[in-house]
């Protein structure tokens, strides 16, 4: 039994806090974090309420400052600590969790606030401090990144001999009911999917103008829906670690509605990260639109449909070509029963928590900076869908894409 701290208060920290009180047996004690204390004091009691769990205390930190950090580490001495705020604040954890000595977890890569750009080096660059100072952290372990990894891993262990290509399909077929919403920060979102598409192939990246590549892809249970090339981070991690691999894709669905708010944001400067003058003070385009817009967190009620995330992988398997699809849909209205949050947030939040799981019970281990596909895959699947994410995979499937 151990202690965690949990940072972040949004929809994904919600269903981390909820996951972890489903298994006491593992998290004897949370402390649930953020800048603004209410948001976790809200949470916890309906952790309280709807699980039983007492032993989950809040407290206000600002996860910018290293040395305030440090020292709620040093004073509440967890195990672990689950990061799910915002991306900007990976490093500053890190250096927290270095200074405090305890394990690390996030489910985004670092991106810094003035450049709409995130890559894994920063983080790859904490290796060896990790290491020399005996401690472990892991990287992109939410869904995508995250259980994409260890669906990709799973299938390189179980059902080829080399991976050749790997397309990551991620759906959202459902409907919250309002004109244009984000299904996570919106600041994060739109700076992800406003970015020049990339995808590898021959052994370098291929870099496309946004949305340019679109094709309908059909999902289970939901049927085609017209799907975007975009560039994901998870990509960066697996062609490193599985260097078979000739052709590596990322693709999401968007609505069209949702697309032609997103081009007006674009043409009127509201997705701007550069300061604005206004009135005298300096405002940043997209924070503002960020306040202004539903929060992703209070989605979750009347939030109907569901998602559909997984890995389609051809390569090769004792001489002969193979097919093979692995994927999970997830259901929003029963992730907002349960959680009280939307199945975007329940998605990310479910695999955090069974990372964290995996490491305080030595399923995972090792000592330095990794991500999620460098470690054995079958402990973790074998426990994800009795944790609410059950998954399922076809052999010799049709992946409904062209290869060389």
């Amino acid at each position: 039994m151990s202690k965690v701290l949990l940072i972040g208060a949004g929809g994904v920290g919600r269903v981390v806090a909820y996951k972890c009180a489903q298994n006491p047996g593992v998290f004897s004690e949370i402390l649930l974090a953020s800048r603004t204390k209410s948001k976790c004091d809200a949470i916890a009691a309906d952790v309280k309420r709807d699980t039983g769990y007492q032993a989950l205390h809040t407290a206000a930190v600002d996860a910018e400052k290293v040395p305030e950090l440090a020292a709620l580490i040093r004073d509440f001495q967890p195990a672990i600590v689950i990061h799910v705020a915002l991306p900007y604040q990976d490093l500053t954890i890190m250096d927290a969790c270095l200074e405090a000595g305890v394990h690390y977890l996030d489910t985004a890569n670092y991106e810094p606030r003035d450049v709409a750009k995130f890559e894994y080096s920063w983080q790859w660059a904490y290796h060896d401090r990790f290491r020399e100072a005996g401690l472990l952290a892991v990287l992109g372990c939410g869904f995508d990144p995250g259980v994409t990894g260890v669906f990709t891993a799973y299938a390189a262990k179980h059902h080829f001999d080399e991976i050749h290509y790997l397309d990551i399909v991620d759906a959202n077929a459902g409907d919250h009911g309002k004109a244009f919403a984000t299904n996570f920060n919106p600041e994060i979102n739109i700076r992800e999917i406003t970015q020049k598409g990339r995808y590898w192939e021959h052994g370098q990246w291929v870099e496309t103008e946004p949305h340019e590549i679109h094709r309908p892809i059909t999902y289970p249970h939901i049927g085609p829906k017209e799907s975007y090339l975009i560039y994901h981070e998870e990509l960066e991690s697996l062609v490193k670690n599985f260097p078979t691999i000739k052709r590596a894709r990322f693709w999401m669905t968007f609505g069209e509605e949702y697309l032609t708010h997103l081009r007006v944001i674009q043409n009127i400067g509201m997705a701007g990260i550069e300061p604005v003058n206004y009135k005298g003070m300096d405002i940043v385009p997209l924070e503002f639109l960020k306040a202004v817009l539903p929060d992703p967190g209070e989605l979750g009620e009347g939030y109907t449909g569901q998602t559909s995330i997984g890995c389609r992988i051809k390569g090769v398997k004792d001489g002969k070509d193979k097919t093979y699809y692995i994927w999970n849909n997830c259901s929003h209205e029963s992730a907002f029963r349960e959680t009280g949050a939307q199945g975007v947030s329940y998605t990310t939040g479910v695999p955090a928590m069974l990372g964290a799981k995996m490491v305080l019970e030595g399923k995972w281990s090792g000592k330095g900076v990794f991500n999620v596909e460098q470690f054995d895959p079958d402990p973790f699947l074998n426990e994800l869908g009795e944790q609410g994410l059950p998954w399922h995979e076809e052999v010799n499937a049709d992946l409904e894409f062209e290869y060389d």
